[in-house]
């Protein structure tokens, strides 16, 4: 329960200046932490989707496909770490030789780490958590989820629409599942001009693995070339993650 009870007490208000200070100590750390467990991962597609799909799920069978083809195109697969969808994407990964990644949250009600990540990593916050899946990643793709689902891929969306990041290319998969919210957005919310024709058109909704990975692939070309990690310094105790098995 500690990190449901840390969290609280950050969104509570003001505390005592001591308190919060000590809160913004451990925020740092909590990110270093990050980001030396992830610095030389590698170009990285971030796959979001519910836990509660299991592996005879279609959603499953979708997202490890779909993880097989990003895999097989030279990324490292990054994920929440946990169950369903996420497991399915990393399994992918696996699948074809692979390396991925778990970026898991501590919650109330433990999340274990799937089976099926090389390099796994856990989180106090969700926003230091939110900011890993982002900041390594050069596409992402949304299969059927929840308010956690919804919440990382329109952050994305925002992100790149307020040019906060590069225009990586965001991809949801689930047609029947998605249908609702493709028509808001290509309706009613362009129709009402709280978003343009240009912000709908940066989604890409699709059932074809194949069609993903290409559009993935296309886009982000350039962009994987021009921002490479630098190399390990073992001065500094960093070495490249290993060869997925």
């Amino acid at each position: 329960m500690r990190s449901n009870h840390t969290e609280r007490g950050l969104l509570v208000g003001p505390g005592k200046r001591l308190a919060e200070l000590q809160r913004a100590v451990r925020f740092s750390f909590e990110f270093i932490a990050g980001f030396r467990a992830l610095h030389f991962v590698g170009p990285c597609v971030t796959i979001f989707g519910s836990a509660r799909f299991g592996e005879s799920h279609p959603y499953y069978r979708l997202a490890r496909e779909t993880a097989q083809g990003i895999g097989n195109a030279g990324f490292t697969v990054m994920t929440g770490g946990g169950p369903g969808i996420m497991e399915a994407a990393n399994r992918g990964a696996r699948d074809v030789g692979a390396y991925s990644v778990g970026c898991n949250i501590e919650l109330p009600l433990e999340q274990k780490p799937n089976p099926y990540v090389d390099r796994f990593i856990e989180f106090r916050h969700f926003f230091v958590r939110k900011l890993m899946l982002v900041k390594y990643s050069y596409a992402f793709i949304a299969l059927p989820g929840g308010f956690g689902t919804l919440d990382e891929i329109f952050e994305v969306a925002t992100l790149i629409q307020t040019r906060k990041i590069e225009t990586f290319p965001c991809v949801l998969m689930g047609l029947d599942y998605w249908a609702p919210l493709r028509e808001f957005i290509e309706r009613a919310m362009v129709d009402a001009g709280t978003v343009s024709r240009e912000d709908a058109a940066r989604l890409l909704f699709t059932d074809d693995p194949d069609e993903a990975v290409r559009w993935i692939s296309e886009r982000t070309a350039g962009l994987v070339a021009l921002h490479r990690p630098p190399r390990p310094l073992r001065v500094l105790g960093e070495k490249a993650p290993p060869a997925a098995p």
